[in-house]
């Protein structure tokens, strides 16, 4: 009985905050500056990263780039086996004080996608060249806020694809010496 009523605790507080966040889209200018925000966060963001790595780093970019590979192919995984495994749907869905800001990419909620991608991918990079951690750790905090505020995810939805992102991270960046030693 405890566990039930923790658990209602828990998704009421999820809830919560999913409602409060939302709000700020009633802003023409917040809900745009978050729709750039998630639109960036898709990919063009991260690429103009890599691309500086690139141009700070020279020809050892290469290896930096297939931690990025493995990275995002068991990011990817971990993301899609629970995706279909939850099959949580979305706040927009299922609230209807819940404005949706911005088209999904999926279905379901559970995880955030591009939080988990987004912490990932500023942890490798930040671990390559800690120089550019001053745009994507700020980018970072806004896409993660700009699921919740365009109505797309929960909080837990964020805070869990954060943590996944950052584990996958630290285990390509803990294994990036022995990487090197078989390369």
């Amino acid at each position: 009985m405890k566990f039930k009523n923790a658990k209602i605790r828990m998704l009421d507080l999820d809830l919560k905050g999913c409602i409060y966040l939302n709000t700020f889209s009633r802003s023409k200018r917040v809900a745009h500056f978050f729709k750039l925000v998630s639109r960036l966060g898709d990919g063009v963001f991260w690429y103009a990263m890599l691309a500086a790595v690139w141009l700070l780093q020279g020809l050892l970019y290469g290896l930096q780039m297939l931690y990025l590979i493995i990275s995002s192919l068991a990011g990817t995984g971990i993301y899609k086996v629970l995706k279909k495994k939850t099959v949580r749907p979305r706040p927009y869905q299922v609230h209807q004080v819940i404005r949706l800001g911005e088209r999904p990419l999926d279905h379901f909620s559970f995880p955030s996608g591009h939080t988990l991608h987004a912490v990932m991918v500023t942890a490798i990079l930040g671990y390559v060249q800690p120089l550019l951690l001053i745009l994507m750790l700020p980018f970072t905090v806004l896409v993660a806020l700009s699921r919740m505020v365009l109505g797309l995810h929960y909080p837990s939805d964020v805070a869990v694809g954060a943590m996944i992102g950052g584990a996958v991270a630290g285990g390509i960046v803990c294994g990036a010496p022995l990487l090197n030693i078989v390369l």
